[in-house]
């Protein structure tokens, strides 16, 4: 290993970006397991930026005629210089990863800018629109760019505040529902399966920096071609993480594959972070396993006496003790203390007027009771003990267990009245039917047909998007963890048609939530559409290509669609929201939305305050993506809105920090200096409730540290 390392240096000195390469793969490979998922991380993925100006020093593909299908020459080139001949601007291009390279001048007009996951990138946002109809709501954000670069730009404004991360990543079918580094990955490539681990595993680490560490969801969905691969990834990336896997049918009429089985159902993987629990919530008979077993729709109380292991005597004698009840049996007096192991029960006398009972086992052994004396008395007096009939051992006694009792606090089960031994009588509530389903789910709502695609048609009657998810699924599936918390922040980096956002929405609705997602879609052509726009003469980059992108012509009108309550027709839409919350498409949602495309700037220029404009959305979605945003240098040398304030003038500071002090709802002061004395000064002065921010440092060490692989 010392030889293969002082090699490796020798080659960072001769060639620094080679020697960083060979020394990558040689920790991968020494790092490797001996057992377990094992795959090839292949080179670093790169994707193409059509609408990003050539710029010297960067790297570039040059595109095939206009009108040409052909796939064209994919060599990566490096601008070494721009010019103007006449009249147009020219780069002088130097072939990349050539041993002997070539070099050509071609029309800037010809050349895509191409970035490759390895390189450090310094992300800004610039807005395409938004809708409003939320009042004071948190901004939904839809962000138009590879995905990859977006989560990197996350890491600045989300790390560590994720409440649920839902995905919907490419199956993996063989039938071009994906593309590694420019190009589809066909069946019958035999690096199809590493190709898309590393893939997804470079983006689930990512993930994995924003969600919340002490208690967060992922939702995976996938289907039989990759679960088994993505179950291991999914260990290695969350080890400390509980992971489960649920079935889902999601068509119901079943897809026919010839001499197999007809394939009906997908699966979800939960990844449960830190103490993430999934919670009971209001559920139709539909999701129980049995819905004709009423055990859970019925208070059910437990025999008070242990049974099972650790049921004697000796095994908890703090829990062998007499309960001493009236001689009418219809009222425990008191308990007593639980005697030494060594002394006779018999030797114990019940107080005057009472009978002592024992927890004696059904073969006449010694037992003990499920909770302690000081226990038994609390949950008496509040009616949750039951008395039954004086036997030949003594009497049975039953109870609630803390589950039952909280169900009792919270209202799921009605109290009617009480019996005559103090106990409660209690009946489930109509309105109330809080359940954990099982690992199968079988529900109707969740028909992909039904409730993905034909209500996609209504929204967009003029489009299509091949198999969306069903609306009601991925609410149900956010639900059991967002239930309770009004406030969620929810990514989707997969967004696709935009379900995930749709059904924040549903949840919001039903409980007057504020929660908040961020979905993340690039703007990629349809693969039978691509080939018809290139024979049209067209580019991505053009304005006529890019519309058709799934941003552009699905994502960003559905959500502006459901929201308004019109189709991209300009109609009403026609039909209702069916299930959990039932009303007219057409009554839209009160929510506020607004759509970015990802831009990718300069330090240089980041540093000199030449790019606050396309850093300002970045300011804002860091500080709750509420209300007002500051989107140019004020002249007064600082601004603050509802949730943030920005000083670019350090003596206006205690004028700022004064103001700070005025607004309760402010959460982020960003300072714009370069003196980390003058920052803490300012920062010593802000409300303890307002995190102090160094602009530019923290933004571009962020980038510098977590980008570059």
């Amino acid at each position: 290993m010392s030889r293969l390392t002082d090699l490796i240096a020798q080659a960072k000195a001769k060639d620094p970006q080679m020697g960083a390469d060979l020394e990558r793969e040689f920790r991968a490979l020494s790092s490797r397991r001996s057992f377990g998922l094992n795959f090839e991380r292949h080179r670093p993925e790169n994707v193409e930026l059509p609408q990003r100006p050539v710029r010297k020093g960067d790297k570039v593909r040059v595109l095939p005629p206009r009108g040409d299908t052909s796939k064209g020459d994919q060599r990566l080139w490096v601008v070494k210089q721009l010019e103007m001949q006449e009249g147009k601007k020219v780069a002088h291009l130097v072939e990349r990863y050539a041993v002997e390279p070539e070099t050509k001048q071609v029309d800037v007009t010809d050349l895509v800018v191409v970035a490759e996951f390895r390189d450090k990138i310094y992300p800004g946002l610039v807005s395409t629109g938004k809708v409003e109809r939320g009042g004071d709501k948190p901004f939904h954000s839809v962000i138009n760019g590879e995905n990859y670069h977006a989560l990197k730009a996350l890491t600045f404004t989300h790390r560590g505040k994720l409440d649920a991360i839902y995905i919907d990543p490419p199956y993996n079918t063989g039938a071009r529902d994906w593309k590694y580094n420019n190009d589809y990955v066909e069946s019958e490539d035999l690096y199809r399966h590493s190709k898309w681990l590393a893939f997804i595993e470079r983006r689930l680490k990512i993930a994995k920096e924003l969600l919340n560490p002490s208690d967060s969801i992922l939702i995976v969905t996938i289907d039989e071609k990759e679960y088994l691969r993505l179950g291991l990834l999914l260990e290695q990336v969350f080890p400390n993480a509980k992971i489960q896997m649920v079935s889902s049918v999601i068509n119901p009429a079943g897809v026919t594959r010839p001499g197999s089985f007809a394939r009906t159902d997908e699966y979800v993987f939960f990844v449960f972070i830190g103490n993430a629990k999934a919670k009971p919530v209001p559920l139709s008979d539909e999701w129980r396993v049995n819905p004709q077993d009423k055990r859970t729709t019925k208070i059910l109380w437990s025999m008070l006496i242990r049974t099972g292991t650790n049921a004697q005597r000796v095994d908890r004698p703090k829990l062998f003790y007499p309960i001493f009840v009236s001689k009418d049996g219809l009222k425990i007096i008191d308990v007593g203390r639980p005697p030494e192991l060594d002394v006779d029960r018999n030797l114990i006398k019940a107080p005057k007027g009472t009978i002592a009972i024992w927890p004696i086992r059904s073969n006449g052994t010694e037992g003990n009771w499920q909770v302690s004396p000081e226990k038994l008395l609390e949950i008496y007096n509040k009616g949750f003990v039951r008395l039954g009939k004086f036997t030949e051992r003594g009497m049975s006694i039953s109870y609630l267990k803390a589950g039952e009792q909280k169900k009792v606090n919270e209202g799921v089960y009605l109290v009617t009245g009480k019996r005559e031994d103090g106990s409660i009588i209690a009946e489930n509530s109509d309105a109330q039917n809080l359940i954990i389903p099982s690992t199968a789910w079988r529900i109707s709502s969740h028909d992909a047909s039904r409730h993905g695609s034909n209500l996609l048609k209504k929204i967009l009657p003029d489009r299509k998007f091949p198999f969306p998810k069903s609306l009601y699924a991925v609410e149900d599936a956010l639900r059991f963890f967002l239930f309770d918390k009004k406030n969620a922040q929810i990514l989707d980096f997969f967004g696709g048609s935009g379900t995930t956002c749709h059904a924040v929405m549903r949840l919001n609705k039903q409980d007057g939530g504020r929660r908040h997602s961020i979905i993340v879609t690039n703007n990629e052509v349809a693969a039978d559409e691509q080939l018809n726009l290139l024979k049209r003469g067209l580019r991505p980059g053009d304005d006529s290509w890019e519309k058709f992108g799934i941003c552009n012509y699905i994502t960003k009108p559905r959500i502006e669609c459901v929201i308004t309550g019109y189709s991209t027709l300009g109609d009403p839409i026609n039909g209702d929201y069916k299930y959990s919350d039932e009303f007219p498409i057409s009554d839209g949602f009160s929510e506020n939305a607004e759509f970015f495309d990802i831009t990718y700037e300069s330090p240089l220029l980041v540093t000199h305050n030449l790019a606050f404009e396309r850093i300002a959305p970045l300011l804002w979605l860091r500080a709750g993506a509420v209300g007002k945003r500051i989107e140019v240098l004020p002249q007064q040398g600082w601004e603050i809105t509802e949730t943030y304030g920005i000083l670019f003038d350090l003596d206006k500071s205690q004028l700022f920090c004064s103001q700070a002090n005025l607004r309760k709802t402010m959460k982020i002061a960003y300072i714009v200096t370069n003196d980390d004395r003058r920052f803490q000064s300012v920062a010593r002065n802000l409300p303890k409730n307002v995190e102090p921010v160094r602009l530019y440092e923290a933004y571009l060490n962020n980038f510098q540290f977590t980008n570059g692989e």
